[in-house]
């Protein structure tokens, strides 16, 4: 036998790519949502035995990071300023908005850890982040700190908005109304002042201020001089 002659019956359909399995998957993901996605279904979706599917993927966890790697390989690669601060602020600005398109990916990504799963493509953010954070005169472990504050605020205002668009789908947000009828307001004097705003404050796009802000206080906290112990 030819070695480029294909094992198998006679009549069995070409071996699925890699490619086919990640477009099937993105579809489910997109119709379904990503916690509903199993190696089962997505055998069904292409019409192969869940067993042949193992063959290119070892679990979910492995077929989710793949299709973040393809993503961040298409993802454009922003101009990066060469002041240290403003570095930080764009590429922390990069990853806020290619993760918003997906917010599926942001939990996928929220365990510790992760960026050792990542690949070349989508660490070069992470890595202007560091280098940023170094170059304001942060120390590389203090860089660490400066990046996973940034990430947590990043990750947390994606998906409280991923979340909430869902809810406003189905019709279970809370309505001014709701706000305007606290309990004791003599206790809640502020809350109480601000309840027929508070929708219309809450909603409203406020991460690049926000961004900014942070990123200036975790820079002045990690360069300030430690403070010295009092004596006497």
């Amino acid at each position: 036998m030819s070695p480029n002659t294909p094992h198998g019956r006679v009549g069995r359909p070409p071996v699925t790519s890699r490619t086919q399995i990640l477009s099937a998957a993105r579809r489910l993901i997109d119709r379904d949502g990503w916690d509903k996605l199993t190696i089962r279904r997505l055998a069904a979706e292409i019409g192969i035995g869940a067993t042949t599917l193992y063959h290119h993927v070892r679990d979910k966890e492995d077929l989710l990071l793949l299709l973040i790697r393809e993503y961040a390989e298409q993802i454009p690669q922003p101009e990066l300023p060469d002041e240290p601060r403003e570095r930080i602020i764009t590429a922390a600005a990069a990853i806020h908005d290619s993760l918003a398109a997906w917010p599926w990916a942001a939990e996928v990504l929220t365990t510790d850890g992760f960026i050792a799963r990542l690949g070349d493509s989508a660490l070069w953010l992470v890595e202007a982040i560091l280098s940023g954070a170094v170059e304001h005169g942060c120390t590389p472990e203090q860089s660490v700190y400066v990046f996973r504050s940034i990430w947590y605020y990043t990750v947390g205002e994606i998906l409280v908005r991923a979340h909430s668009a869902r809810a406003q789908a189905v019709d279970e947000l809370p309505t001014a109304e709701d706000f305007v009828q606290l309990g004791d307001t003599t206790q809640l004097p502020r809350l109480a002042a601000l309840s027929e705003q508070w929708i219309k404050l809450a909603t409203q796009d406020t991460f690049a201020l926000g961004l900014r802000a942070f990123t200036d206080g975790l820079l002045a906290q990690s360069t300030s001089p430690a403070p010295q112990p009092h004596l006497g």
